[in-house]
């Protein structure tokens, strides 16, 4: 046996191996690098429009309360280390009539749901689900809406626990380091509650939370981590910049945040996907080559490639799977499709 053929078998018996390669041809095959960019794409579009959504409402809504509109303003704001910073320094120039206000908002609305129906494709891409069982346009836009809804309980939560952090802080260090050490863990566990029902409410699919649970507290875990890094990128590379450099930065900076935090989102579905519908193990080889035995986790992942392209639920697709080709050549060139009339 080569050595090839011995390093397949062992990742194939041991899970900590076969698990994470699994995971990461699926990711390949689903083309995630692609969605997580076109998340963020309409991440960015969509920041802006929910964040003066929230500046609006936070002005109609504690309008004779200053304070408490900078501490709920501002702690909002820390969840997007990398540009909050920059709107809440001028968050005093956004002002306008109710009528232009209420047409904003509706607009902006309308843009935001971008992000949810981007998440929408994405999922239902990763865990399988036939074209015909996704919903139309119209009940998508209608889920969009409640996957909007969670910037408000995600808000909130954050509120009670920065307040919890200030608070801690008048009784003593010690007493503050723990307080801050239970709200970023408090942190954590909602942000795989998120990650749970967001998961669960975007895609028409089943999906057992005992199976999820573990995989989006460590994607919850990471997105922490994230967070932290953003912060230390305004903090120590753009601090002290140019004018001209610092935009650029913040753009950029912008961005490779969206885009990786968008990237852990699809990562964590893609191990939920994976761990759901039995994916693994993969055969080492089988992105690589025509000649290769797949194994059952490969089976099951190219019949459910096929069966999600289903247009219609009367369409029926077979998926027959018939002995590799053998031969001299190593990589043989698959055949050509051709265009009949």
């Amino acid at each position: 046996m080569s050595r090839l053929a011995r390093l397949d078998a062992y990742q194939r018996r041991h899970r900590w191996a076969g698990l994470p390669l699994a995971v990461a041809y699926k990711f390949f095959d689903d083309q995630a690098t692609y969605l997580a960019a076109l998340l963020a794409y309409y991440a960015f579009l969509s920041l802006f429009p929910l964040l003066l959504i929230l500046v609006a409402v936070l002005s109609a809504v504690l309008h004779g309360n200053h304070e408490l509109q900078q501490s709920v303003l501002h702690s909002a704001l820390s969840e997007f280390p990398v540009i909050g910073d920059q709107i809440g320094n001028n968050i005093h120039s956004f002002h306008g009539s109710g009528i232009a206000l209420a047409v904003g908002i509706a607009g902006s609305l309308y843009g935001a749901l971008g992000i949810a129906q981007a998440a929408q494709h994405a999922l239902n891409k990763i865990f399988a689900v036939p074209r015909h069982a996704r919903p139309d346009p119209l009940r998508s836009r209608l889920e969009g809406l409640k996957f909007l809804a969670l910037l408000p309980f995600g808000l909130a939560v954050t509120v009670a626990l920065s307040t919890a952090e200030s608070a801690a802080s008048v009784f003593g260090a010690r007493l503050a380091v723990g307080v801050r050490l239970a709200a970023a863990l408090a942190a954590i566990v909602v942000n795989a509650a998120l990650l749970l029902f967001s998961y669960r409410l975007l895609t028409r699919r089943r999906l057992p939370l005992r199976l999820m649970s573990g995989t989006a507290l460590g994607g919850a875990c990471a997105w922490q981590l994230l967070q932290w890094g953003g912060s230390y990128y305004v903090s120590h590379v753009l601090k002290g910049t140019t004018a001209t450099y610092g935009m650029f930065g913040i753009v950029l900076g912008l961005l490779a945040w969206l885009y990786l935090g968008t990237v852990v989102y699809l990562v964590t579905a893609e191990i939920c996907s994976v761990r759901c519908m039995r994916l693994w193990p993969r055969s080492l080889l089988s992105p690589f080559t025509e000649r290769v035995k797949l194994t059952p986790g490969d089976q099951r992942a190219y019949r459910s490639y096929a069966t999600t392209e289903t247009f219609k639920g009367f369409e029926k697709i077979t998926v027959r799977f018939t002995p590799p080709p053998t031969g001299n050549d190593d990589n043989p060139d698959p055949p050509k499709p051709t265009c009949g009339g």
